[in-house]
């Protein structure tokens, strides 16, 4: 093949690539704003948690990335505004201070208005350089395809944020003012079992992924078993009837003291009235569905209930093995704005044996969140983006109802605190076979 040849080769495949991004680009971006449709101006600036960030942050953060990691190396670039780089850093230490997190929600100023403006101005220019990128400067991709995975993370937490904001007002508003959707065609829950030996787990190459999900490695599995179906609202009742949050033998020490501190006595979200168990949702409150995921539950509810249900939470190998195969489908975020359905898990498409696989909820594992043997976080600025999380944290997998299409792998790694549980957090059964 001649040298010429070669080049030609090389120019179509950029080319493509570079059409591919911008298309996701302008997608993706209008996607943040679309989950903003319904909101008032005064939405955007509250903080109910420090955990959680005001919408206004999120849409300005996400714009941020892509003027830090891309723009600014440009030459000539200037900044829309010098004191956005310190406002709205995240935790990058290398880029330099970061205003307090806990504080995000005393920001009135810059004002909304302001921030979309940031938006479509660094939008016109992130296209017109995505369509200057060129074999010299092709790692440009890479970043801009990081930056949009990254801005699918926030879409997710926009939802969450705002959902735990909303769950503070008595007057119960919604984000996306639709009913939710209720599966009424599960059977009785299945043991699905899976020979021990060696498994490969991790991402193999060839497309986008964090740098947490690499290396693939070998792992050793025993037998095990893994639940076709999550953990119901119904199953999730029964243990609170069975006095689960008043059994301290369920309880890890540390989540014993900690839902006796916070009186803890069911998952985030379920309220009562008039006796009957509700449960506050994107779409406003409604009657508990008892078909539905139990969701918004924390590490220490979901290993208590699986000792309650004489089984155990899986590994995060054991749950990669058992998804092999399958496809990515299931119940994510655009699927209930484009049918007009609260976002919310329904237990919706099957993977094979499985029913909610992808989609729905997030699933604990036992697992925690530590580096794959051979890990190497990126260099500069954007290694700080997990590597530096590796501690005293639980891995989950499998994604939820808030999680963009196309965002998911099965080698995927969320991870999260034990006591956290205003994200979409649920769980799948395992046990060890003898």
């Amino acid at each position: 093949m001649s040298t010429s040849t070669n080049a030609l080769d090389t120019d179509i495949r950029l080319g493509t690539r570079q059409d591919c991004l911008v298309n996701r680009f302008q997608a993706v971006r209008a996607f943040s704003e679309k989950l903003c449709e319904t909101l008032c101006t005064e939405d955007y600036i509250v903080q109910s948690m420090p955990d959680a960030s005001p919408m206004r942050w999120h849409l300005a953060h996400t714009t941020w990335f892509y003027e830090t990691f891309i723009l600014a190396h440009g030459p000539g670039f200037r900044r829309f505004n010098d004191s956005f780089e310190y406002l709205f850093n995240s935790y990058y230490n290398s880029v330099g201070e970061q205003y307090p997190r806990e504080k995000r929600g005393l920001l009135t100023r810059p004002t909304v208005d302001e921030i979309i403006c940031y938006r479509q101005s660094i939008d016109e220019v992130m296209l017109e350089t995505l369509q200057q990128v060129n074999s010299s400067n092709e790692y440009l991709l890479d970043i801009v395809e990081l930056g949009l995975n990254h801005e699918q993370q926030h879409q997710e937490l926009m939802q969450t944020d705002i959902k735990h904001l909303f769950a503070q007002n008595p007057l119960l508003p919604s984000l996306s003012p639709f009913p939710s959707v209720t599966n009424d065609r599960l059977g009785s829950m299945q043991w699905i079992e899976f020979e021990g030996g060696v498994h490969q787990i991790g991402h193999e190459g060839g497309s986008f992924a964090f740098d947490n999900e690499s290396p693939r490695h070998r792992v050793f599995l025993e037998p095990y078993a893994v639940c076709d179906q999550l953990v119901t609202n119904a199953n999730y009742l029964e243990f609170i009837q069975d006095r689960g949050y008043q059994r301290s033998e369920l309880w890890l020490s540390m989540g014993w003291k900690h839902i006796n501190h916070h009186q803890w006595n069911s998952p985030l979200y379920w309220f009562y009235r008039k006796d009957e168990p509700c449960e506050f949702t994107l779409g406003g409150l409604e009657p508990l569905d008892l078909s539905a995921p139990v969701t918004h539950i924390s590490y220490f509810e979901a290993d208590a209930y699986a000792r309650w249900a004489n089984a155990r939470l899986p590994t995060e190998a054991e749950w990669e093995a058992a998804a092999d195969g399958y496809p990515i489908e299931g119940c994510f975020a655009e699927d209930h704005y484009d049918s007009k359905q609260a976002v919310h898990p329904c237990h919706g498409l099957e993977n094979g044996p499985f029913h909610g696989l992808f989609g729905d909820c997030w699933q604990w594992t036992s697992s925690s969140y530590s580096a794959y043997p051979g890990y190497q976080p990126a260099d500069g600025a954007l290694g700080e983006y997990n590597g530096k999380f590796m501690c005293n944290q639980y891995v989950l997998r499998g994604g939820s109802c808030a999680t963009p299409r196309g965002h998911l792998r099965t080698s995927y790694r969320n991870f999260f605190p034990a006591d956290a549980r205003w994200q979409f957090t649920g769980l799948r059964l395992a046990k060890s076979i003898s």
